[in-house]
């Protein structure tokens, strides 16, 4: 696995403070009350649309992603100062929407604003990456990550010709897909565990 630096940055939040080119963030939500935000594979087929739609219009790069049936997590590294805002609040203001018609209900969808943590530790990027990937499968919902369909873990691993990644990032970060299935699969240290989910997913 190649290595990248990454400076140190305070945490963010998003709408709240900029967000620096060629940085990854963290970004995440979950439902108000901890309800489910996705109800049906409609629902999250709408919201991956949507993000194919928007991506364009923002000098943004999909890294990870997941989407669980509560919550969900992006990996994104901006390519332009300010941008990430913008997109977080113009695709889940849109998917909030839809899914109220669709559910005849009304009010917020979210229990606040999305949130943003710079990655500022080159070798918690994969960590996270692999974190993300995994939920679905610490969450019970699956046996092995490449059965959740509303991630782009196959994407990583050569199982799905998706277009929400970058396959650049994946081959200087990994030498073949198997060597990152073999990293998703490995033992975690107890220590880097909770450090991660501490600084990076609370």
């Amino acid at each position: 696995m190649s290595k990248r630096r990454f400076d140190t940055f305070a945490r963010l939040k998003v709408g709240d403070l900029k967000h620096f080119a060629g940085h990854y963030y963290h970004v995440y939500n979950r439902g108000v009350n901890r309800e489910d935000i996705f109800r049906s594979e409609d629902n999250y087929l709408f919201l991956l649309h949507r993000i194919k739609r928007f991506l364009p219009d923002y000098a943004l790069s999909i890294i990870a992603y997941c989407l669980m049936p509560n919550h969900y997590h992006l990996l994104i590294r901006v390519e332009q100062d300010n941008a990430l805002s913008p997109f977080v609040q113009r695709i889940f203001n849109s998917y909030t929407q839809a899914f109220n018609r669709q559910q005849q209900r009304s009010g917020t969808l979210f229990e606040s604003r999305a949130k943003s943590k710079i990655i500022n530790v080159n070798s918690y990027l994969i960590h996270i990456a692999r974190y993300i990937h995994m939920n679905p499968v610490q969450a019970g919902l699956v046996r092995d990550p490449e059965d959740w369909l509303y991630s782009n873990y196959r994407e990583w691993v050569g199982l799905r010709a998706g277009t929400l990644y970058d396959p650049e990032f994946v081959k200087e970060m990994f030498s073949s897909p198997q060597e990152y299935q073999s990293f998703v699969r490995s033992e975690i240290p107890r220590s880097l565990k909770d450090e991660l989910i501490e600084y990076y997913f609370e």
